[in-house]
């Protein structure tokens, strides 16, 4: 038999993508497959795409153009693959495979195809792969982090999303397979855990016939990994037994995920998500009672079609009211497929950037205050990373996601991967500054 391909990959998009590549690259690796961090030394370069908005479909485009005019061998994965499967295959000649997001767990044999001179086109119309703990995987985060995926896909339809079209209804995995999963990461040495999900409080609706979030929450509390952070937690799935889950699991941090999208009932209610403007200003005074050290992140959209200056001073007064830690904002994005593209009042790019722009004004001095109650305590800190120059070290507390949210510099010693005591000396509107408290 001959050499087998070298294989590059570019990962671009969200944690869900992430995994997704991390099991590519499992699978390769378990298959005999040399994987090469330089592109220009591979023979294929897989390029897992992302379709969500209109600016990840550009930064998609541009990197499979650069790859094109380096006359690299690209497979194209992920959700651009999934959106536009045809379309690429005829612009790109140098796209020797496009795959979908049901198809990942097929990239050996797509591979194999690849090197007997097919061009492959291998993307399921509705897809309903999920892998478990028994799938390969090759973790891309640093050492000590590690997402979870709980289930994939989506049942809600937002009128905005189109990802319930690009991954499929929901699938969850059960509390068994995660708990497997998670008990060999902790074995890896992860310190924190991340449960992603397109609606993680929705968990387990599929197979259970309820939600099972606060189960499987105290299920992940006998694994031995002292940080367990939950994404993507819609609010209506916030019930008393989520949050008493989250109150009586010593390893569940109180840090809650809450894409909001919007605060006005009229918006929501274009969103689809009309339940939601009955529950939003309950739901965060529920949260802050019942987790008084609740850390709050959320995102929001502006701009969407039909959004009045009205609409918009609600949105504002809600950021301002409420004090969310940390705030994301996008524009509104039109996706052809979803029923927002065909709204009318849709808005001009100018207004809805200057709205995102005076909605972060609005939160950057609510961020700076969250960071300034900060100076003064110590904290626990997980050690990601160390400047080779000054030999400061870069993690994050409790407070921070990685990827969305800030940064703890750190003078002292640590090793890379494990939490230490930090006692915070300073702060900006997004980061943390401390130094690392020595033993007694």
């Amino acid at each position: 038999m001959g050499k087998k391909p070298t294989v590059a990959i570019s990962h671009l998009g969200c944690e869900k993508n992430r995994i997704d590549t991390e099991h590519m690259l499992g699978l390769l690796v378990q298959a005999g497959y040399q994987v090469d961090a330089n592109e220009e030394l591979a023979d294929y370069v897989i390029v897992n795409t992302c379709s969500f908005i209109e600016e990840a479909r550009r930064e998609s485009v541009r990197t499979l153009v650069e790859l094109a005019e380096a006359n690299q061998k690209i497979v194209i994965t992920g959700c651009m693959a999934q959106h536009f499967q045809s379309q690429l295959l005829e612009e790109l000649p140098e796209a020797v495979a496009v795959v979908g997001t049901g198809d990942y767990h097929k990239i050996v044999d797509v591979i194999q195809r690849v090197e007997t001179g097919d061009r492959v086109q291998e993307v399921s119309t509705e897809p309903s792969y999920i892998a478990d703990e028994t799938t390969p995987r090759y973790r891309t985060t640093s050492e000590g982090v590690a997402y979870l995926r709980v289930a994939e896909g989506c049942d809600y339809r937002c009128s905005f999303c189109i990802i319930p079209h690009l991954r499929g209804k929901q699938r969850s995995r059960t509390i068994e397979s995660i708990v497997a999963e998670a008990e060999q990461l902790a074995s890896q040495g992860v310190q924190e855990l991340i449960l992603i999900s397109q609606i993680t409080t929705n968990y387990g609706l599929d197979i259970y016939s309820e939600p099972k979030l606060a189960e499987l929450l105290r299920a992940l509390g006998e694994v031995d990994i002292p940080w367990i952070r939950i994404h993507y937690a819609y609010p209506t799935g916030l019930t008393p037994s989520v949050i008493k889950a989250i109150q009586e699991t010593h390893n569940v941090l109180p840090y809650l995920d809450l894409p909001l999208q919007h605060s006005h009932p009229e918006i929501l209610r274009s969103m689809n998500r009309p339940w939601q403007g009955r529950v939003n200003d309950a739901i965060i005074k529920q949260l802050k009672t019942a987790l008084p050290d609740a850390v709050l992140r959320t995102t929001f959209i502006v701009g969407f079609p039909g959004e009045t200056e009205q609409h918009f001073e609600h949105l504002l007064e809600f950021v301002q009211h409420h004090e969310c830690d940390h705030v994301g904002v996008f524009t509104f994005s039109a996706e052809e497929g979803t029923a927002a593209y065909k709204l009318p009042n849709q808005l001009p790019q100018g207004v809805m950037d200057a709205r995102r722009d005076a909605l972060m004004a609005v939160q950057q001095p609510i961020s700076l205050k969250k960071n300034q109650n900060c100076l003064g305590k110590i904290v626990d800190v997980l050690i990601e990373q160390e400047n080779p120059l000054t030999g400061e070290l870069i993690g994050r507390s409790a407070r921070f996601a990685p990827e969305v949210d800030g940064l703890v510099y750190v003078q002292g010693d640590a090793s890379l991967g494990t939490i230490v005591s930090v006692e915070i000396t300073d702060s900006d509107v997004y980061d943390l500054y401390g130094s690392v408290v020595l033993p007694p």
